[in-house]
């Protein structure tokens, strides 16, 4: 039998825990479990088998750290011997499934993995594990990262792949990903399911997997922890019946495979497999029909709608742009940033992103202004190019749905673009050209967007990812040039039911008052249809007629939004002067934080700029990341800009500035995931922080030894394995009888704040900015300050 075989049965049993297994038989605390597949194969064959036994249709290998990145030379022959171990076990009686989770590498922008290395790093698991029956990408909370999996796979020909993502309580992964962002991205890639795994016992679970219910026709995947850790024993909180029990009210809402993460055991799966198979729950709830769901587009934490007018912003386009075509020809990304920025404040919906100029390569430059757009901006992105080796560089980098811009009725352009938009999921424009050029009549324009609808259902891209251009043609050139462009415009509409976009700004070239003539002809496009207008968003009569026609024809409930935006806002309110340092670390801009804060240096000492502008700063950004207002990747973009800041404060001053606090970071001995504490350490150092990162996996005497070195008076320490949390208690309890001056906080995902008081540890942090709200606390009542 294979994969969607057993998909049409009905519910699939998969496997539980493997790790917490293996240290029942042997594997010690901090152990890559992936090794034990060559020293002690007999171990990991027995746990494959009491899965089996206890009713898995579905068994995982044991490969999920047995990335290059960790096992380097090793990780083909761990793989490729995990998926023997696991085809002995199953005897047949189940499928096996190659499974592969995170590098534990943050990629670009966000970190320094290169995207296409973590494709490659993918492929050689995959290469390796060829024999599974299907693959299993688990436990990510980057999206970016599970896209370069999911397209490592698929660029080796993977027909079954599955795709779960640890969720947190308010349904966004620790990225800041929902199940919209990941539906919308990951369905477009060919995937064969979809869900959550890790992040909870299945109780929590319930609201985000009604959501994916909600968005998704695929199959849904539920692999719950057995409840909560208890950090000191290491046990779960849930016995297996209870763990059945609320995982099978998982199946009564939706999920189709249902298995066991963390703390679940064989005894787990088997309550499991006999509770679900007793049949006594409610048919699995039918998915919303495509049809009624809202047409939609995201990057990797932010979902627009297509529910009404939206604007694409035009300025990243060297198109009639002097500024834009020297930045290319100069190799400068930080104006491509600034175009990004400006727009998203000016109320931008989705960035038009072309780079299409003689002399230059426009595939590398594709990449390099995807990435600088995403690096200071969460919009989705439309990638407006003629050249389909430049468009399908700029859809592998993106994250998220885009749209690609343009296809026309051409054949050979539609042959060419077509199949890439298919591939990466997107959505596409439609130009109502062909090879006789643009039709004059409204008619021909029309039969044109037919015949491109027609292609897009040949090659099974949906037509709610379809939007048609009727073209904008100077009125200059013809006195009825918009007239035709909105008949046809309402034709498309109306009769095929599409959405539709124009680049506006077209209709004046050669006019003057150009803008009395945009605004008038956006006003009259809007009330026959258009969806999306791309335009100059920064152009307060552009963006003031969309967010009025928003209002008025019902698209903003009760004009709320139009209300927030223009608020307190006067008729005679002139344009803002240029950003200054805060407003350059609220967007993410490094280079221009770096040169505004050099400029201040000139009049301001260095310190008063750092408590002026950049504390503030990050102050701001700890209060959004609190609230939910920003998410990870934008939290580490301020960082990164207030470093540039801090960085120019330094060079002023030639030092760290006197008086500096140190703080010691460490992640405990066996622990080898340091991304959290790298966080920590980024954060810290931008408040002025003199920290001293130890790495990984450190032993509790070498903490001690750079504590008495370093005179310091605050350590941080950080465990994410409930295996390790046995070596943060001794690591605190060596601290504590030895340098009984210095005060020792901690954190970690299997840490709470009882267990660092049992520990004897002085602070508990959440999070990040908790670490940060604590150093500054702590030092400020030492010194009787509140720095």
């Amino acid at each position: 039998m294979n994969f969607g075989e057993l998909l049409k049965k009905g519910r699939v049993i998969l496997d539980g825990a493997m790790g917490t297994e293996l240290l029942k038989r042997g594997l010690r605390p901090g152990e890559e479990p992936s090794l034990f597949v060559l020293r002690d194969p007999g171990a990991v064959r027995s746990v494959h088998r009491a899965y089996v036994q206890s009713g898995a249709d579905v068994i995982y290998t044991d490969t999920f750290g047995a990335n290059p990145l960790r096992l380097g030379d090793d990780c083909e022959k761990v793989v490729a011997a995990a998926v023997d171990l696991a085809r002995e076990a199953a005897e047949g009686r189940a499928l096996v499934a190659l499974d592969v989770g995170p590098l534990a590498r943050l990629l670009e922008p966000t970190g320094d993995l290169r995207f296409e290395d973590a494709v490659d790093a993918f492929k050689r698991m995959l290469k390796a594990g060829e024999k599974a029956d299907l693959v299993v990408f688990e436990t990510f909370t980057d999206l970016y990262e599970l896209k370069a999996a999911v397209l490592a796979a698929k660029d080796l020909g993977w027909e079954n792949v599955v795709c779960t993502m640890s969720f947190e309580p308010d349904g966004r992964t620790f990225s800041g990903t929902s199940p919209d962002e990941a539906v919308l991205t990951l369905s477009g890639l060919g995937i064969s399911a979809l869900g959550i795994n890790c992040s909870s016992g299945p109780d929590l679970m319930l609201p985000t997997l009604r959501r994916f219910r909600e968005l998704t026709d695929l199959p849904l995947v539920v692999k719950p922890n057995a409840g909560l850790p208890d950090p000191v024993t290491g046990e779960y909180s849930m016995d297996p019946e209870t763990f059945a029990r609320l995982t099978a009210a998982l199946a009564s809402a939706g999920a189709t495979l249902l298995g066991g993460c963390c703390g679940t055991s064989p005894e787990y799966i088997a309550a499991l497999s006999e509770t679900v198979r007793s049949g006594a729950f409610p048919a699995i709830p039918a998915p919303v029909s495509a049809k009624k769901r809202a047409p939609a587009l995201c990057s990797a934490t932010r979902t627009v709608a297509l529910d009404g007018a939206r604007v694409i912003g035009e300025r990243i386009n060297p198109t009639g742009k002097k500024l834009m075509k020297l930045a290319l020809t100069e190799g400068n990304e930080d104006y491509i940033k600034e175009q990004a920025v400006s727009q998203a404040n000016a109320g931008a919906d989705i960035l038009d992103v072309n780079v299409g100029l003689p002399g230059i390569d426009e595939r590398a430059w594709m990449v390099r202004a995807v990435k600088a757009v995403r690096s200071v901006c969460d919009l989705p992105v439309q990638l407006d190019s003629s050249s389909p080796e430049a468009i399908e560089a700029g859809l592998r980098v993106c994250c998220g749905k885009a749209i690609v811009n343009s296809v026309n009725g051409k054949k050979e352009v539609l042959d060419s673009i077509l199949p890439l938009v298919k591939k990466y999921g997107a959505a596409v424009v439609g130009l109502t050209l062909d090879e006789n050029g643009i039709p004059e009549t409204a008619e021909g324009r029309f039969e044109i967007a037919r015949r491109i609808a027609a292609a897009c259902d040949g090659y099974g891209i949906p037509r709610s990812d379809l939007f048609i251009d009727c073209l904008t043609l100077t009125v200059a050139a013809g006195a009825d040039s918009a007239a035709v462009t909105l008949e046809a415009l309402r034709r498309v509409k109306n009769e095929l039911g599409l959405k539709t976009v124009l680049g506006v700004s077209n209709i004046s070239f050669g006019l003057p008052r150009r803008d009395i003539i945009n605004q008038s002809f956006l006003t009259m496009a809007l009330q026959a249809g258009l969806d999306l207008a791309i335009m100059n968003p920064n152009s307060e009569a552009m963006s003031g007629a969309v967010d009025a026609f928003r209002a008025l024809s019902g698209a903003d409930p009760n004009g709320a939004g139009y209300a927030a935006k223009y608020a307190g806002i006067s008729a005679e309110a002139k344009p803002s002067a240029a950003p200054g340092l805060g407003e350059c670390i609220d967007s993410g801009l490094a280079s221009e934080a770096a040169r505004t804060a050099k400029a201040l240096l000139e009049t301001q000492e260095p310190m008063a700029v750092v408590e002026k502008y950049v504390i503030p700063a990050l102050d701001r950004a700890g209060v959004s990341f609190e609230k939910g207002e920003i998410f990870l990747p934008q939290l580490i973009r301020r960082a990164s800009a207030a470093q540039a800041a801090f960085d120019e404060v330094r060079a002023k001053m030639g030092k760290r500035p006197a008086g500096a606090h140190k703080v010691i970071m460490a992640t405990v001995k066996n622990d080898v995931h340091d991304i959290g504490k790298n966080i920590v350490c980024t954060l810290l150092s931008n408040y002025g922080f003199d920290v001293i990162d130890l790495g990984k996996d450190v032993a509790p005497e070498t903490v001690l030894e750079a504590v008495r070195r370093e005179d310091c008076r605050l350590v941080g320490l950080s465990a994410l394995m409930t295996t390790t949390v046995s070596s943060m208690k001794e690591t605190v309890e060596l601290l504590k009888r030895e340098a009984p001056w210095c005060r020792v906080m901690v954190g970690g995902a299997v840490l709470t704040a009882e267990y660092a008081k049992e520990i004897g540890a002085d602070f508990y942090s959440r999070d990040a900015m908790g670490a940060v709200e604590t150093a500054k606390k702590y030092f400020g009542e030492e010194n009787g300050d509140d720095r």
